[in-house]
């Protein structure tokens, strides 16, 4: 197959396109979680709402991902990348126009479908268009570069967010989307695997989506329900069976969507365990860490944005280098370090109790978010580079759909589980502040039901006194909740790094 310089016009062309349209799917993320407080007021959103709509996405995305991947091997990486942009950019329109959560739930579920065909594709286009010597290169410079506009979207999102204009965090991805299509039709050759000439592996296609589905919808449905209703059990227990079903199919398969063949390179699987632990740590962390310092902290939408500015300009000035190295020397020390490092950063911010708004961020969060930045730089090009490595070149878009399902997963799996924690954290803490107040059993059992929105849980009109000591309280309890999150997110990122300090070798990274 192939290849082009990095520097070439081909080259430059490509980076730019994959990298625009990656950053629409990004940016959606980051400036979504900076939006929930003002999103919550205007669409009279429950707590629970707020995971639906996050996780509405993520449940489509996560089912579908594989799938897109696979897709784009056999027919095509460039059209059906653009036929996910086309998708992803009809969703986000209707997500900006939506006037009820169920609407807008209901569109997010469009983007995901998009995002699912979208996704995969600029890492599998990079992977087999760019000169293999280039690789790491290329896929730092993506890495930094998407990070650059992803955390412009908090600072974004916070600003549209304080002027009541928080719909347009969604319309922005409409402009974004449109120039990359034209500069995907116009400057970039279409690239599949002509050696496969095999058709899609329909079964495996199908019993894959539905067991992600109701895994996802199982998780999704714990912090509403219970682990002990059906809907939970019932869902995750269906999806683990049809999960065994897709690996007998694929076990069987002349021409099976995901080879398991990838999984014998340790590496391979090394480096999607790291990845699931990291970004499910990751993920409750930004979006706990969020809610914080709007509802809390008395930080304004725009000023929780720019908190992230540090990590922002960390990744411009190590993601990149720090690919190359990789390339150089080997992903293994960065794929050790760097989540060990992420992880330290979230556990310093999990002690960071009551401050006095954003005066006090340079000696509050800003130790914190620089160590978690430093981290996730010296992670996030290394990591992506050694999945796409460890294939080889006609299984790119299939490693893409796999590394970036392990993402998207394990977003789940923080927002499902974690906000059933939280909430749980929440409560037992608001409780035992309750304890030994002059508050009736009928009042207390009246506070304690606003548990279920955290941050945003309102004083009950119907009490006649201590309504300011009952506010306190709330926030003492979110903040002891926000704590023990941080600390279980840390908990992941070392995960993380032990999975890279057990299956990672500079080595053993071959093709498979």
């Amino acid at each position: 197959m192939a290849t082009v310089a990095l520097k070439s016009a081909a080259g430059k062309w490509l980076m730019a396109s994959t990298i625009l349209a990656s950053s629409m799917a990004f940016i959606d993320a980051t400036a979504l979680n900076v939006v929930l407080p003002a999103l919550q007021q205007g669409l009279k959103a429950t707590g629970a709402d707020l995971f639906w709509i996050l996780n509405a996405y993520l449940l489509m995305l996560a089912s579908l991902i594989l799938i897109g991947g696979a897709m784009g091997d056999k027919l095509g990486r460039r059209k059906v990348f653009m036929c996910g942009i086309f998708i992803f950019i009809l969703g986000s329109a209707a997500c900006g126009i939506s006037g009820s959560v169920l609407m807008l739930v209901v569109c997010r579920v469009l983007q995901g479908i998009g995002g699912a065909l979208m996704i995969p594709g600029s890492l599998s286009l990079i992977s087999s268009s760019i000169n293999p010597n280039e690789r790491g290169k290329a896929i730092g410079t993506w890495s930094a570069f998407t990070t650059v506009v992803t955390m412009g979207g908090p600072v974004l999102g916070g600003a549209l967010a304080d002027a009541g204009l928080w719909r347009y965090i969604f319309f922005i991805n409409v402009p974004i989307g449109v120039i990359a299509l034209l500069m995907l039709a116009f400057k970039v050759n279409e690239i599949r695997d002509e050696d496969n000439k095999a058709g899609l592996d329909f079964g495996g296609a199908i019993t894959i989506a539905l067991a992600l589905a109701l895994i996802t919808f199982g998780f999704l449905r714990v912090p509403s329900v219970g682990l002990s209703n059906i809907q939970a059990y019932g869902s995750l227990a269906g999806g683990l069976i049809l999960l065994l079903i897709f690996i007998i199919i694929e076990i069987k398969s002349s021409n099976p969507m995901m080879p398991l063949k990838l999984f014998n390179n340790s590496t391979f699987s090394g480096a999607n365990l790291l990845t699931f632990f990291l970004y499910a740590g990751l993920g409750a962390g930004m979006l706990f860490l969020s809610l914080n310092l709007v509802q809390i902290q008395g930080y304004t939408q725009l000023q929780s944005g720019l908190t992230f500015l540090p990590f922002t300009v960390l990744m411009i000035s190590i993601a990149r280098f720090a690919g190359a190295l990789a390339d150089k020397h080997g992903p293994r020390l960065f794929l050790i370090v760097g989540p060990a490092l992420a992880g330290s950063g979230l556990l310093l911010l999990s002690f960071v109790k009551q401050t006095a708004g954003p005066a006090a961020y340079w000696t509050t969060f800003f130790p914190g978010v620089l160590v978690l930045g430093l981290g996730m730089s010296f992670t996030v090009a290394p990591l992506t580079a050694t999945v796409m490595a460890s294939v080889s070149d006609h299984f790119s878009g299939t490693a893409s759909g796999i590394n970036n399902a392990m993402t998207r997963i394990s977003g789940v799996f923080a927002n499902a589980i974690f906000g059933a924690l939280a909430v749980l954290f929440f409560s037992t803490a608001l409780q035992q502040n309750l304890q030994h107040t002059s508050f009736t059993t009928t009042d207390i059992q009246l506070i304690v039901s606003q548990a279920k929105n955290l941050g945003n849980a309102k004083v009950p009109p119907i009490l006649s006194t201590g309504k300011q000591q009952v506010e306190t309280y709330f926030h003492e309890a979110f903040i002891s909740a926000y704590a023990n999150i941080m600390r279980i997110s840390a908990g992941l990122g070392y995960l993380g790094a032990l999975m890279a300090l057990v299956f990672i070798r500079n080595k053993a990274i071959k093709k498979t």
